[in-house]
């Protein structure tokens, strides 16, 4: 067993070293040259868009609205990341983490929405008639032949990952942070989330999406208006916080209280690493969930998809790690939720600690729904829409062993995976690029879609 850890620890510090900062930044920076920076200048016509999205067009085809489809891919990513991640980032690489994690959100707006526009327009219908997608079937239909086996790579990824990341890292969040706050023991927790996982999971995309769009923007209103509270009640930190974060992003932090220290470069990897891990720009899974919806246009389906990558991050995440910074508890020598829960104690004694436990539980356990969706559609394109009900048995009852057992080496192999997913992923769009920028071209010119 300490063969296999040595192994997963080295092979995590290849896969998120520098050549994988390089390929995430490069690919996103690439796409929005190639762009000419459209995602960043129509951010208020991607918010009209996300309330447009909400009722699909006569013509549109799909299974559920790209409003819900968003709602999914966003259940999949405001869950531990934006708490325990971003918490994490900071705890170990300093507050110039955060700074990282901004560039790699603005540049990541470029690749989701590319991810999302090549996923709905090389998209298919499966032998149950519903329309499937994601980085495997754009490189299939995008492609050609010759590059399937990087199509089945991000699948066998993808597939793999879900159980770790989506799955068991997840419940596990849920059991402890109860189990901490409440007394409840991990294992009644397991038996309530594995009940109510499987009452949705078990529904498919419909079930999954109808879900979504009714508790994702509640519990996110709820997370904002409570991370608000704490910095109200430290705004004349803010400032001063902000300026720490931009410093120390290009400085490194020097060791102070129970913080160690970081180097510019720590800094980066984990702030890129954490981004990712918390918007899943580059991961290639809201094209999946995307490919679902009923649109008429791979391009609007994109432009609603990218701002799920600015939600997830650019203000959700900020506001965490502002909270760490602005109530000082960044140099406390905890990390994960705990570092988050002690900056809610400090504005709220007495209850802060309860109130992060009541948020990260329902973000955590939608990002189960949507991740199961995600790995649902990799092992339906590597064995076909046979594996859908053992598959959503399996994870199911995965969520119960997630909630109960010890995950630290579940985190260090779904960490390796997500980056691994990554690859394929990036590479398809590096290569899909002249395809992405002729769609958009088209839908923004002037009589069209989106030139209006």
């Amino acid at each position: 067993m300490e063969l296999i850890l040595n192994f997963f620890n080295w092979l995590n510090g290849i896969v998120w070293g520098v050549p994988m900062i390089v390929l995430i930044i490069g690919t996103g920076f690439f796409l929005q040259l190639r762009l000419g920076f459209m995602p960043i200048f129509k951010l208020v016509y991607g918010f009209k868009m996300i309330w447009k999205s909400r009722t699909p067009g006569a013509d549109s085809e799909g299974e559920i609205t790209p409003y819900a489809a968003l709602m999914t891919a966003l259940s999949g990513t405001i869950g531990t990341g934006n708490i325990a991640g971003v918490a994490t980032a900071i705890a170990v690489g300093g507050p110039g983490a955060l700074f990282w994690m901004w560039v790699t959100a603005f540049v990541g707006m470029a690749t989701k929405y590319a991810e999302v526009v090549v996923a709905v327009k090389y998209r298919e219908v499966d032998d149950k008639g519903e329309h499937i997608g994601g980085p495997m079937f754009a490189i299939k239909n995008g492609l050609g032949k010759h590059w399937h086996w990087l199509g089945t790579a991000f699948a066998l990824f993808g597939g793999l990952a879900g159980f770790g990341i989506g799955n068991m890292v997840q419940a596990n969040g849920i059991a402890a942070a109860i189990q901490n706050s409440f007394g409840v023991q991990t294992w009644i927790t397991g038996i309530v989330l594995t009940g109510v996982t499987g009452l949705v999971v078990l529904g498919g995309i419909r079930r999954i999406g109808a879900v979504a769009q009714k508790v994702v923007p509640f519990m996110a209103v709820v997370y904002l208006i409570s991370v608000i509270f704490v910095l109200i009640a430290f705004a004349g930190n803010i400032p001063a916080a902000f300026a720490t974060i931009v410093t120390d992003a290009f400085t490194g932090t020097a060791a102070a209280g129970g913080f160690l220290g970081s180097s510019i470069i720590m800094a980066m990897q984990k702030g890129v690493a954490r981004g990712i891990f918390s918007n899943e720009a580059g991961l290639g899974t809201a094209g999946i969930a995307q490919a679902s919806g009923s649109t008429s246009n791979p391009v609007f389906s994109g432009v609603v998809g990218m701002m799920g990558t600015f939600i997830d991050t650019i203000i959700i995440c900020t506001l965490t790690g502002l909270a760490i910074m602005v109530t000082g508890v960044w140099t406390n020598g905890e990390t994960g939720a705990l570092l988050s829960a002690s900056a809610f104690e400090a504005a709220i004694p007495g209850f802060g600690n309860y109130l992060l436990t009541l948020c990260l539980a329902p973000f955590a356990f939608t990002t189960i729904l949507g991740w199961a969706y995600y790995a649902e559609k990799c092992w339906e394109y590597l064995l076909g829409t046979v594996s859908e009900k053992p598959f959503r048995l399996l994870w199911t009852i995965a969520v119960f062993f997630g909630a109960t057992l010890s995950l630290d080496f579940a985190w260090l192999v779904a960490d390796t995976l997500n980056a691994l997913m990554a690859i394929p992923n990036l590479i398809s769009l590096l290569l899909l690029s002249p395809i992405i920028v002729s769609l958009t071209r088209e839908y923004f010119a002037p009589g069209g879609e989106g030139g209006n």
